[in-house]
């Protein structure tokens, strides 16, 4: 798939608007009184602020929570000098990790500039732009003297995370797999193969955390750095041994503890085998570690490995630590990053680890209950907690060291802020993504004849997300496929009309015949629906050929869900079929429902449309907060659909006294958390907004879903149809291919609750 990986690679960043960030305004813009305020005559104003009390940059411009990522380009991602303009990708996609995970600004600058003292003065000279300056990419040993000389000038946060990153997170890991081993780190011999910038940074800041230096034997490329050895620069230096010249197979005798930072395959499995007991491992060359995890867990059950990649466990990530350590500089106001915050950042970590783990993060790797141990010795990158955790350690320790200069004094207000920044982005879809790789399933593909169809199999191929099957023409099919380089030839293909499918034909006929012949069906019209794909694909689903089934990119909506009503049907118990969105909001998620189905639900169909649309809600492991919403607040309006919700609501609150539901309400007041608590604190929503509006009709729902993709151009997920015996997705016609791969990812999460729920239930 690597050919198909850098081609995706390419037209990620070209698709749209080239690049990976933006600018947008964070102030009010269209009016003529909003341009005099930003620009002129009222930037005066805070300008002269500013002048006459140069630390009101912080308060009237974005300088705070701005964080200049830069590079010259001599050492990228493994590529070596390749320069800044091929570097800029890598530096926009820092950008991209440190808005995702830390709700940081960031401008990439690239610089033109190998000579270290002129890079220094470039730097300087753009510092007062910027809270804190993140140096990326810069090659050793200049990258060391780079950020010195920058620490010592510039009164703002300075970290080279090439440096530091690595060493922040190894040190987490350390601290715990010593914990678990019963090693005291004083007297651990290790090994480290790899003297560059982060090796550097990792030893140092093992010996502050008590390393023996004369305990820590390093190589780099050309062998032992050992006192006395002719070629060794001035920083190497600084790590020397008194020992004698040894290969790197001799220094791992008795070693307790391996470092790789270096390149693939050089550890081998009798290697291993010479070290002390309980080795701690740590291969981090990437994509291929200095040994493989499968030889050597093969080799020693008793090692503590890590690496950096994400399909074993420990893997050694740097998002772990940069985005939280700037979150939680930027917000005392450091003036550095010192050690002693660098320290505290590896101990938050470390102590995160041992802590009970969050039911989403065991969902969204596919374990009952991850738990403190050998292959659980540093956070997953996906813990809600890491900002909390560590951006308030940080911040703590600038305090303690007199480096803070704006103090916070309410802790728990300071992480009720944190978490509300951790919305940012779309973390559900990379949950509900995460769910699907861990266990893919069989889904029908049924509008395949499509381009945009075929795209979204080869990316849910590609990424392991679902197994897809396309159906349609089996020549109009394969044509595309060629046409475009799309790599599906594994995919299996069903053409409904072909000879091949004779079988199949007449065995879902005299099936659909048995259910459909009271309600006005024959035999023949029944053989002849088995020519079409919206009436193949949900038998192929009926008979167990297939897990889930996508459609209706081609078809409208109607054409396309009432062949599934008639094979399928609804599941036991339900009355109905709803259908949701999802809107991906700033804040977090917000369901909407029905919006597709059901044109003027009475009283009790809107209770089952409401508990039909919790249950999906729930299956994203997010609690549902409900509100029926009209144009009347609790009896503010008389009327017939004010009238239905407050009947539906009162069942619910009688039949359901567990749910957090409420109505009836407009909807600016459930997702007003401020404007409930004011005038409706009775209300079961209050303390907090609404995150599932249920709409009195087919029209208001549809309405309101669609001005919100349109005009607030928010991400939406959806139809989510819920009420059917199996898992199928309707498409909205001409979806683009993003859409189809949420929905497919969401069909895959369908088929998965829905045989947990059979097995549980014996069926």
């Amino acid at each position: 798939m690597d050919k198909l990986f850098n081609k995706d690679a390419l037209s990620y960043h070209a698709s749209g608007r080239p690049g990976k960030i933006e600018v947008v305004p964070t102030k009010p813009y269209a009016t003529q009184r909003d341009l005099s305020l930003a620009y002129t005559p009222g930037v005066a104003d805070p300008c002269l602020a500013i002048n006459k009390n140069p630390e009101d940059v912080y308060k009237y411009t974005s300088k705070g929570n701005l964080v200049a990522v830069i590079s010259n380009g001599t050492a990228v991602l493994g590529l070596g000098d390749i320069g800044p303009e091929a570097g800029k990708p890598v530096m926009e996609g820092k950008g991209l990790l440190f808005k995702v995970f830390a709700d940081i600004d960031v401008f990439d600058i690239e610089v033109n500039e190998k000579d270290p003292d002129k890079l220094i003065a470039v730097i300087k000279a753009i510092a007062p732009t910027f809270g804190g300056i993140n140096l990326e990419d810069i090659k050793a040993p200049e990258c060391f003297r780079i950020e010195e000389e920058l620490k010592k000038a510039l009164p703002i946060p300075v970290m080279h995370d090439d440096q530091h990153g690595t060493a922040i997170i190894t040190s987490a890991g350390l601290l715990n797999a010593l914990e678990i081993n019963g090693k005291k780190i004083e007297n651990i011999k290790i090994v480290v193969n790899g003297a560059g910038a982060a090796a550097s940074s990792c030893i140092r800041l093992y010996i502050k955390l008590g390393a023996n230096p004369k305990n820590i034997l390093m190589f780099d490329s050309k062998g032992f750095l050992y006192k006395g050895r002719p070629d060794i620069n001035e920083s190497k230096l600084h790590f020397a041994s008194d020992l004698p010249n040894m290969t790197l197979s001799e220094a791992f005798v008795g070693a307790d503890m391996f470092l790789g930072l270096s390149v693939g395959g050089v550890v081998k499995k009798e290697m291993l085998l010479k070290m002390a007991d309980q080795p701690i491992v740590f291969a981090l060359a990437n994509p291929t570690p200095e040994i493989s995890y499968t030889d050597a867990m093969s080799t020693r059950e008793d090692i503590i490995m890590a690496t950096g990649r994400s399909d074993y466990p420990n893997q050694i990530n740097n998002v772990l630590g940069f985005p939280y350590i700037f979150r939680g500089a930027l917000d005392v106001r450091a003036s550095e990053i010192n050690d002693e915050m660098k320290l505290a950042a590896s101990h938050a970590l470390a102590q995160l680890a041992k802590e009970p783990v969050p039911e989403e993060v065991n969902i969204a790797f596919n374990v009952n209950n991850l738990k403190f141990g050998r292959e659980y010795i540093i956070p997953k990158p996906t813990d809600p907690r890491l900002i909390t955790r560590v951006s308030s350690a940080v911040a703590k320790a600038a305090m303690e060291t007199g480096v803070a200069r704006k103090p916070i004094t309410n802790w728990e207000l300071y992480s009720d802020e944190l978490q509300k920044r951790l919305k940012i982005g779309n973390p559900l879809i990379r949950q509900i993504k995460t769910r699907a790789k861990h266990n893919p399933q069989r889904v029908i593909l049924a509008d395949a004849e499509d381009y945009k169809m075929l795209k979204a199999a080869e990316i849910v191929l590609n990424e392991g997300l679902a197994e897809p099957i396309l159906m349609g023409n089996v020549l109009v099919i394969k044509n595309i496929i060629k046409e475009y380089d799309l790599e599906l030839e594994s995919v299996e293909i069903i053409d409904p009309r072909s000879h091949a499918q004779a079988g199949k034909r007449k065995q879902f006929a005299e099936a659909l015949y048995q259910k459909r012949q009271r309600k006005g069906m024959t035999f023949n019209a029944a053989r002849s629906l088995m020519m079409h794909r919206n009436y193949f694909a949900p038998m192929m689903l009926e008979a167990g050929f297939a897990d889930a089934m996508v459609s209706g990119l081609t078809r409208n909506y109607p054409d396309t869900i009432r062949p599934a009503l008639q094979v399928i049907g609804k599941a036991p118990g339900a009355n109905i079929v709803s259908g949701m969105y999802i809107i991906i909001a700033k804040n977090g998620p917000v369901f909407f429902s029905d919006c597709t189905v059901n044109k003027t639900p009475n009283v009790e169909e809107l209770v089952e449309i409401t508990l039909q649309t919790c249950k999906a809600v729930r299956a994203f492991k997010i609690t549902p907060r409900v509100a029926l919403v009209s144009f009347s607040n609790f009896g503010s309006s008389d009327g017939d659909v004010p009238l239905k919700q407050r009947k539906a609501v009162e069942f619910l609150h009688k039949n359901h006294p567990d749910m957090i539901v409420d109505g009836e309400i407009q909807v600016n007041t459930a997702l007003n958390p401020d404007l409930m608590a004011e005038s409706f604190a009775f209300s079961k929503l209050s303390g907090g907004a609404a995150n599932t509006l249920i709409f009195p009709n087919l029209e208001s729902a549809n309405i309101a879903y669609k001005l919100m993709q349109e005009l607030g151009h928010l991400e939406v997920i959806g139809p989510i149809l819920s009420g059917l015996k199996d898992p199928v997705q309707v498409l909205q016609m001409g979806s683009s291919v993003s859409e189809i791969v949420n929905m497919i990812t969401v069909a895959v999460l369908d088929a998965q609750v829905m045989k947990e729920q059979k097995y549980k239930l014996g069926i």
